[in-house]
Formats: C-alpha cells, sequence, structure tokens
C-alpha cells in the first residue's frame, strides 16, 4: 500500500467535523494535547472528520504525553493524549483540581522500535532485551560489544562508541520502552524504573518522536528509539527485538495486534501494560495510546462534539489505523469503550 510521506502527514491541518447530525450548525473548538506517538493517525482522523463534519474544529498541540496530563489537569484543554496510563497520584491531582475524573480512551495500537545508524551497517540487527536495557544503562558502550555482535552472525559490526538518543521531555513513547526494560532488566528496574520521565544513566535527548528520529539519523553509531511509523517514514533501520518466547520479531500490525491478543481482560479504567506479552508472535515492545477525556464537560456544546468524535473514533476511524502503521483496536476492547462513552456527561 502506497504510504504517504510524513511531512504531507503532519502538514495536514488539524481540523475536525462537527457531531454525527447536530441539530445546528453552531461552531464548536475544542482544543487537546499531548503524545508525539499518534500524532501521525490524529492528524489523519481530524482531516477526515473535518470533511465530514464541519462545523467543529480540533487543534491538537503533539509536546509529548507528560505535558498532555499537565494540561488537562490544569483545564487548558478539552482532552488530553498519552501512551502511558496515568499514575494513581496524577488521577488524585486531575479530581483535586477539576472535581471531576479523568477517563483512559484507547485510540490504536503501535509498537515503539530500537532505531539506529551505523554507518555502513544496513543489516537488520537482531537485539536481545539484556542488550537493549545494558546499552541505556550505559553498560554496553560499543557496537562490536559481544551482546550485540553475538545475536547478529556474519554482520560486521564497528568498534565505535553507541550514542544513545532519549526523550528529552516527558513522553508516553518514553513510558512504553522503560516499562519494557523494568520488565525485562531487574537492574533497570531498581535504578531506573519505569516512567514518562527517568533520570537516565547516559545518552542525549531529542523532543518528540520526531526528535528522535532527527537525532538517530544525524549522529553516526547512534541508538534511538521510536514509533514504528516514525521509522518507517523517515527510511530508519530498526530492529528486531527477542520476544517472551525467545523469537527475534520485526514489529509490525500483526505483532502489535498478537501482543494486544495476549490480555485476557481489559479493565474497566482501559490502563493496561501488553509490554513483554507472551505469544511465539508478539512484538515485545507494544503498547496502547490513550485519549484523556473529563467525565465532567460543561458546555452542551463541547460535551456532544467530544461524545460524537469518541464514536466515530471508535468506529470509522479504525479503518483509517492499518495504512499508518498502527493496529486498530480489539473488537472487544471497542465494544467496551462504547459503553463507556456515556460516562462522559
Amino acid at each position: 500500500m502506497k504510504r504517504r510521506t510524513l511531512s504531507a502527514i503532519l502538514g495536514i491541518a488539524f481540523l475536525a467535523g462537527a457531531g454525527l447530525q447536530t441539530a445546528s450548525a453552531q461552531e464548536v473548538l475544542l482544543n487537546g494535547a499531548g503524545a508525539t506517538f499518534p500524532y501521525p493517525i490524529y492528524s489523519k482522523w481530524f482531516n477526515e472528520y473535518h470533511k465530514k463534519y464541519p462545523n467543529v474544529q480540533i487543534n491538537y498541540q503533539s509536546i509529548g504525553s507528560g505535558g498532555g496530563i499537565q494540561q488537562v489537569t490544569a483545564g487548558t484543554v478539552d482532552f488530553g493524549a498519552s501512551d502511558g496510563p496515568m499514575t494513581e497520584q496524577q488521577i488524585k491531582e486531575f479530581h483535586d483540581k477539576r472535581n471531576a475524573n479523568i477517563l483512559h480512551f484507547p485510540t490504536v495500537l503501535g509498537g515503539v522500535v530500537p532505531t539506529y545508524n551505523i554507518p555502513g551497517v544496513s543489516a537488520t540487527l537482531n537485539f536481545t532485551p539484556e542488550a537493549l536495557a545494558d546499552i541505556y544503562l550505559g553498560k554496553i558502550t560499543k557496537w562490536n560489544d559481544p551482546a550485540i555482535t553475538g545475536p547478529n552472525p556474519g554482520v560486521k559490526l564497528p568498534s565505535a562508541d553507541i550514542v544513545v538518543v532519549h526523550r528529552a521531555e516527558s513522553s508516553g513513547t518514553s513510558y512504553c520502552w522503560t516499562d519494557y526494560l523494568s520488565k525485562v532488566s531487574p537492574e533497570w528496574e531498581s535504578k531506573v524504573g519505569r516512567g514518562t520521565a527517568v533520570k537516565w544513566p547516559t545518552g542525549i535527548g531529542g523532543k518528540g518522536n520526531e526528535g528522535v528520529s532527527g537525532q538517530v539519523k544525524q549522529q553516526p553509531d547512534s541508538i534511538g528509539y521510536v514509533e514504528l511509523i516514525y521509522a518507517i517514514q523517515n527510511h530508519m533501520s530498526f530492529g528486531k527485538v527477542k520476544n517472551a518466547a525467545g523469537k527475534y520479531i520485526l514489529a509490525s500490525l500483526e505483532g502489535v495486534t498478537a501482543a494486544a491478543g495476549s490480555l485476557k481482560q481489559m479493565p474497566d479504567d482501559f490502563r493496561v501494560s501488553i509490554t513483554n506479552a507472551p505469544g511465539p508472535t508478539a512484538y515485545p515492545i507494544s503498547t496502547f495510546t490513550w485519549l484523556l477525556v473529563p467525565d465532567k464537560i460543561g458546555d452542551p456544546a463541547k460535551l456532544k462534539a467530544v461524545k460524537d468524535f469518541l464514536h466515530w473514533m471508535i468506529t470509522e476511524g479504525q479503518t483509517m489505523t492499518e495504512s499508518l502503521d498502527y493496529a486498530p483496536l480489539p473488537k472487544n476492547v471497542a465494544a467496551k469503550e462504547m459503553k463507556a462513552i456515556a460516562k462522559v456527561q
């Protein structure tokens, strides 16, 4: 399938349509902010929705999950977006500040990939969980370390220093990455842990998935982590990761879907982790991404616009995911979400 360039996707104006059938043509403005991980699919959705329902405008700032959580908690936006579920403390802070509850609505699934720029190396590298953790712990510092060369027989890797790239700001993509590393490395879990923002043992920062992609492309001998579409659209090398079943898996829609399929039951609040999922075909660094919506919206026009968009996103919007290398919601999750829309009042 022919893919658009990322620049074309990101150049789309963030305009979206009105309700599914509004009684009047009242103009409604919705403001959102947060995750860069789903930025390409959100831009597509908002554009397509606008074509169908032209009297609601949705402005979305791709500033990172941490910023989205902060802004929706402060009430400066109508909804937030995050690739990491809010913590109990963050949920409490939202309730105390807004006198309302925050709801998590999964939108799509994606994979976070280890992307690298090693001059003269075009092979798709195999990475063990231990090697990825030790690279980001600063314990593996050379590309020809046995922990990297061992799983890659026949690939001539240089003795160059590894340039480690991570997110500079609070990020849901970082949450997915560090959640995975915490599950596969006891040392990572004890020394660094999981979070949208952590104290990185080593490396340089890039802002957004865009910034990390740019740093890796510019820095020879570098490694970073980005959402799958950013690697594909930027024509970047990314490696296979050894999953919980011992298989080296290249990120794909099928692998992300398999990871989601391992989930026995979706909790009522939709906050769940699917990293390091079991199963021979599961891609191990997979995640849902969420819209963060207050359960109380005082403006009747905004309330209708938000609920109608959620309905459209869960139904028609899901047909647009695969062309942008995101996996659609599992049917049981979509059905559960449709019922949850009623909680927004």
